[in-house]
């Protein structure tokens, strides 16, 4: 594992707390381009191992399999790009959990509509980059100086989530 952020274990805290903040992210099947689209991740604070995702039953995500993810925090000081396994998710009480009025939104049946699918992504390895980046090194940007061994420091490869 290359790491040359300083702490991985801070960079996964601000990475969890960047989607619980905004929890929307492109997911796409592995070596599948064509299927990325943006997803709303359903989150647990005390599972930081899966997320969850509704879906609907014909979408591409239906084959499940492995899968890969790109997200940008709220306000874009952290990004990061992740895989994991997509599986169906069985457990009526995470249903329950995640079920909520902007779910229902896409589905006319509601919780019983035919083309529901609801699945857990179990999370494997992920790049994260920090970019606060300062008031001095944006100065330098502003100056056509060079950042990149700052930058490099903010980034983490490599590390599971």
């Amino acid at each position: 594992m290359k790491n040359s952020a300083g702490n991985p274990d801070e960079l996964k805290q601000k990475f969890w707390k960047a989607m619980a903040d905004s929890p929307f992210l492109f997911l796409e099947l592995e070596g599948q381009s064509d299927t990325s689209v943006p997803m709303t991740a359903q989150l647990d604070k005390d599972a930081n191992s899966a997320i969850w995702f509704f879906t609907q039953k014909k979408s591409d995500f239906a084959k499940l399999g492995k899968a890969k993810a790109s997200f940008t925090a709220k306000n874009h000081d952290l990004f990061a790009r992740f895989d994991g396994t997509l599986s169906v998710e069985t457990s009526q009480e995470r249903f329950e959990q995640f079920w909520n009025n902007f779910v229902k939104a896409w589905y006319d049946g509601g919780k019983d509509d035919p083309d529901l699918l609801f699945l857990r992504m179990d999370l494997g390895q992920a790049e994260i980059w920090g970019m606060d980046i300062g008031l001095l090194n944006t100065a330098k940007m502003a100056l056509g100086m060079t950042i990149h061994d700052e930058a490099e420091k903010r980034h983490v490869e490599a590390v599971d989530i």
